[in-house]
């Protein structure tokens, strides 16, 4: 019998898994059954973007954070498909800093190129894996939400790819049970006209808290306040954005803070981050770890330590995403493929010991980001993945971190070259701070692109 492998997830990650073995299988290899369970009645992860907060149409909480108006935060050029470029997808050079929409159509646009529909189970929410020691598979138990049903099947691998930004990780502050304004966690957070008129607290100082702050300073907030637990994130923000120390309690609708000063709001906006959160999974099989450069437990940042025949694939704090999860995916599934052999548990311990030992002395983004190059550089070198100059893709993010020191309200003005391609990327027409209009048609709009 043919082996079979789950992947359970169809966003960037699951997509990326499922494009690895397809080119495989036309390049002539001969690869297992391939199923993908996917809980959304479509594709693209976080990148499938609802209206809906709390639960869906079944019952199933909401998997996407997704909010209108999100415009990418990093270079285009540094998250590129190397074998399928932006300049091949849209049939011309685009600005470096797309919103969501067009970078959904990016994502899917390879998907549906390959058909990759046809290996997915839309709205099949996995409820149970485990791993059956007597036959070496792993038992999943999915229920199909459309057909009400339970699904029982048995798997050689499973490649989870379901992300680790979806289950919200919520404090508690004096208070905050009694504040008479709209509090909500980044991951409910959908409009940002909503604010509009209104003095909004951001808690936080990840890039969702500094994004979701110049969202509604865009928008017409009369005034953004951003709660810092260790250190500011020390932009030159406008006049109307301020930051100051952690969030101590509230009083009506009075903040209060470490630094004894007060702010009123009407809306309250927690970006505090995110949990691994894996229930499906049976506990001898769940990754638990806080947001990290190298998680434990993970050969490679991808395969568990204990019974590598499960994977996980994107983990990581990311500074690369969608190029780092098409090596990671190259790299899985040449080890199902048998292409790359797994050395033995002692030695993957080491490894893993290693990198996590140089993830711990980094001192800044800098070096964050240096290394995250060099462990991509690692695993694309043991496959055949298409060429990408990587050391180009750190200048281009160093460039970014300094041109968000220089502008926080500019930065998404400038425009990169392509590591994939050499292709310089227009300037887009109108600058972020006043292109209200995020749709996909104004975007690639040729009078729009400028030289």
């Amino acid at each position: 019998m043919a082996e079979r492998v789950a992947i359970i997830g169809a966003g960037p990650c699951g997509l990326s898994q499922l494009h690895a073995f397809e080119q495989a299988r036309l390049k002539g290899a001969d690869i297992p059954e391939i199923v993908c369970f996917e809980k959304q009645a479509g594709w693209g992860g976080l990148w499938n973007f609802t209206w809906r907060t709390g639960l869906d149409p079944h019952g199933e909480p909401v998997h996407g954070s997704m909010y209108r108006y999100l415009w990418s935060n990093g270079p285009k050029e540094c998250l590129e498909f190397a074998d399928y470029t932006f300049d091949e997808h849209f049939g011309q050079p685009i600005p470096s800093f797309p919103p969501r929409e067009v970078l959904y159509d990016y994502i899917t646009g390879r998907a549906k190129k390959e058909n990759l529909e046809s290996y997915i189970h839309f709205s099949t929410s996995v409820r149970y894996i485990e791993y059956i020691e007597s036959t070496d598979t792993f038992r999943i138990r999915a229920h199909d939400l459309v057909a009400d049903c339970e699904l029982v099947e048995d798997f050689d691998h499973v490649i989870v790819c379901t992300g680790h930004f979806s289950v919200p990780r919520v404090p508690f502050f004096e208070g905050l049970d009694r504040f008479p304004g709209r509090v909500l966690h980044s991951h409910d957070f959908r409009e940002a006209r909503e604010f509009t008129g209104k003095d909004v607290l951001v808690v936080g100082s990840s890039y969702s808290a500094e994004d979701i702050a110049l969202q509604s300073y865009k928008y017409g907030a009369r005034s953004v306040t951003i709660s810092y637990r260790t250190a500011p994130m020390g932009f030159d923000w406008p006049e109307g954005i301020r930051e100051v120390p952690l969030l101590t309690h509230i009083e009506g609708r009075t903040a209060h803070f470490k630094d004894g000063s007060t702010q009123a709001a009407d809306a309250i906006v927690l970006c505090v981050g995110y949990q691994h959160h894996f229930p499906f999974l049976a506990d001898n099989l769940r990754l638990k770890t806080q947001n990290r450069l190298y998680p434990g437990s993970l050969y490679k940042g991808i395969f568990w330590e204990p019974n590598p025949k499960l994977m996980y694939l994107g983990m990581q704090d990311q500074f690369y995403t969608f190029s780092m999860f098409d090596v990671q995916a190259w790299y899985a599934r040449d080890v199902v493929l048998g292409r790359i052999v797994l050395p033995d548990a002692a030695a993957m311990a080491e490894d893993i010991a290693l990198w996590q030992g140089r993830e711990e002395a980094l001192n800044d983004a800098f070096e964050q980001i240096d290394y995250q190059k060099d462990y991509i550089i690692e695993l694309a070198k043991a496959v055949d993945y298409a060429s990408c100059d990587w050391e180009m893709t750190v200048s281009l993010f160093k460039e970014w971190e300094h041109d968000k020191e220089h502008s926080i309200l500019g930065y998404r003005d400038k425009a990169f070259t392509s590591p994939c391609t050499g292709t310089k990327a227009p300037v887009h027409h109108t600058p972020w701070i006043e292109a209200m209009d995020d749709s996909m048609a104004d975007f690639l709009a040729k009078r729009a692109l400028q030289s």
